[in-house]
């Protein structure tokens, strides 16, 4: 019975992983809730888990590589020269928006999981960016009836980038800088990364490809460091290698994360074409709210924040 639970909890966190990774409301942050709530590394261990919420994530990585696969291989004897050197260019577009992370992660990865990991953090960033949403898509509906009025047909388009290709290499370093805020749990990687591609003017699918192009390094980075983190402290002796149950528990975890991603990823560009940000924004408010309520009624959860 106990197994099955295990299994049972990795197949949620999959679920979950699968679902927030890719929409605008935090992947990390509704992990550290449900964590919260479970307690996963309770029976497999601190270190274990924090590796395993980073290593399912290759599964996610997968769906995305397969859903835009053509778009960003830049081999094959079907494209065209000019093809490949556009592909190349959206390769160095996405190596210069990951730097400023990839350092700061590096940097100070640790100093941010001890002390700004946990369930206060993610309530609060919830509100602040729910908030941000809301705001930013009020500028944009106002913005978009002042271009309505233009007596200029060609002057009424509220974006002026409408494909990939066309993202500048100093859009590229913006939405990079932005991704730095999403090391701080329950900001939203996907969900910083698109609003800043808007507020430079991009449209809604084209920023939400980009943010997605975005995640392949970002996570595949991640992975990397906790990987090599977590064999560094077996080695050491301070955390234990994998059991055989904990390898079926990534395998399953990864599992799921791709086969919800999969659905999710083209889902959400879909969504993006006829709505906006602005009903997340409100459950980003509605379950920070909620959160907060929790943690000020429950005093485990309180110890557990401040200790």
């Amino acid at each position: 019975m106990e197994t099955f639970l295990e299994f049972l909890k990795s197949i949620v966190f999959g679920l979950v992983e699968g679902i927030t990774e890719w929409l605008p409301i935090s992947s990390t942050g509704h992990m550290i809730i449900l964590e919260s709530f479970w307690g996963f590394s309770e029976t497999q261990g601190k270190d274990f888990f924090n590796f395993y919420l980073v290593i399912i994530q290759l599964g996610a990585i997968l769906a995305v590589v397969i859903t835009f696969f053509r778009e960003l291989w830049p081999f094959g004897v079907s494209k065209s020269k000019e093809e490949k050197k556009e592909i190349w260019k959206t390769w160095l577009k996405i190596l210069i928006a990951s730097i400023p992370a990839g350092i700061v992660g590096g940097v100070f990865g640790d100093w941010l999981d001890e002390h700004l990991y946990g369930y206060l953090t993610v309530a609060i960033t919830l509100i602040v960016y729910g908030i941000f949403f809301i705001v930013l898509e009020y500028a944009l509906k106002r913005k978009a009836t002042k271009l309505e009025a233009e007596e200029d047909p060609t002057k009424r388009d509220l974006f002026r980038v409408h494909e990939v290709k066309a993202v500048t290499y100093r859009m590229a370093i913006w939405i990079g800088l932005a991704q730095m805020l999403a090391l701080i749990p329950g900001t939203s990687r996907s969900g910083i990364t698109i609003c800043a591609a808007l507020l430079l003017s991009m449209d809604r699918e084209t920023s939400a490809k980009f943010s997605f192009y975005l995640s392949i390094p970002a996570m595949l980075g991640g992975s990397l460091i906790k990987g090599i983190q977590y064999g560094v402290h077996v080695h050491q002796g301070t955390a234990v290698g994998l059991t055989g149950l904990q390898v079926g528990l990534i395998v399953v975890g990864m599992a799921v994360a791709f086969a919800i991603s999969m659905v999710v990823v083209r889902f959400f560009l879909k969504l993006l074409k006829k709505h906006t940000f602005t009903g997340f924004g409100y459950y980003r408010i509605g379950l920070g709210t909620l959160l907060l309520i929790l943690f000020f009624s429950i005093p485990s959860l309180q110890v557990a924040f401040f200790h």
